[in-house]
């Protein structure tokens, strides 16, 4: 029997993650008020992520939050949505949310870890393939470029499988944006 593609685990996150989105999305609309001091120091962001290709489409987003201690340190959390398809062969969804720690010893230098924890829902178009639903965890250490808002750099996943990983290889480049 053909397991459902999409698993009540994933709907949850994914509610949670829209919660989550709306929250931030109404958080900026609002005039603003005098925020308290936790909320001063709390900055909210995340990335987006479109890739096309001839038969192939892959989308993501991923908010996030971070509580800036101050200008060298910050902790965070941060939601995960992947949406992929290739025409005939598979399609997948993947649902997630990660920690991290971020560390400027410079302004310009950011070093980060950050513990991802996705569920991987993927449906082969072709009966030989067997349906694949399985967590997959990632730990990540990475070093980026910091100018004002933006940070680019590279991740390492140290816990990387190659047969597992939704990523092609243990490294991955990044952009993330906090205001």
């Amino acid at each position: 029997m053909k397991k459902p593609f999409i698993t009540r685990s994933s709907v949850q996150l994914l509610i949670i993650f829209i919660t989550f989105f709306s929250f931030t999305s109404q958080s900026q609309t609002e005039p603003q008020k005098q925020k308290s001091e936790f909320w001063q120091q709390v900055q909210f962001g995340g990335s987006f992520g479109l890739s096309f290709g001839s038969n192939f489409f892959s989308g993501s987003i991923s908010p996030s939050a971070i509580y800036r201690f101050d200008e060298m340190f910050a902790v965070g959390t941060a939601l995960n949505f992947s949406y992929g398809k290739e025409k005939y062969v598979f399609e997948n969804i993947i649902v997630g949310a990660s920690v991290l720690g971020l560390f400027n010893p410079i302004p310009q230098l950011q070093i980060s870890a950050e513990f991802e924890q996705l569920s991987v829902n993927r449906s082969f178009d072709n009966p030989i393939y067997l349906d694949e639903n399985y967590w997959y965890p990632g730990l990540y250490l990475g070093a980026g470029f910091s100018t004002g808002p933006v940070t680019m750099g590279v991740r390492f996943d140290v816990l990387y499988n190659e047969k597992r990983s939704i990523y092609a290889n243990a490294y991955n480049p990044f952009v993330r944006v906090y205001f």
